[in-house]
């Protein structure tokens, strides 16, 4: 059974950070490209960032140059280290596989940035 389980989200002042964290059981995680996805309410979830099995990186360009993906495949985790934050960052956050995201999403992270 397929287990993803994100955390390290709060509320934080616009140009702060945070650094969201994502632990993956039931795939070969060491094979797998994810992905770091977000969702506000009534709205379509978006890709924000992804990163293959060989550590190739992409970013939506809402958030280039502000985020950073990486993993780490002896934990089986996945990170989004997010800087220079902004309100419309504001999001639930979630992370899944990627190009294909398998059903069952994990229950998310909410980031909140606000003054």
């Amino acid at each position: 059974q397929v287990q993803l389980v994100e955390s390290g989200g709060g509320l934080v002042q616009p140009g702060g950070s945070l650094r969201l964290s994502c632990v993956a059981s039931g795939i070969i995680f060491r094979f797998s490209a994810l992905g770091w996805y977000r969702q506000a309410p009534g709205k379509q979830r978006e890709l924000v960032a992804r990163i293959t099995a060989a550590g190739s990186t992409n970013y939506a360009d809402s958030v280039k140059g502000r985020f950073t993906i990486s993993r780490d495949n002896a934990k089986n985790t996945v990170y989004l280290q997010m800087n220079s934050l902004r309100p419309e960052d504001t999001d639930v956050y979630y992370c899944n596989k990627w190009p294909a995201p398998i059903d069952s999403w994990g229950p998310g992270t909410q980031v909140t940035v606000s003054s």
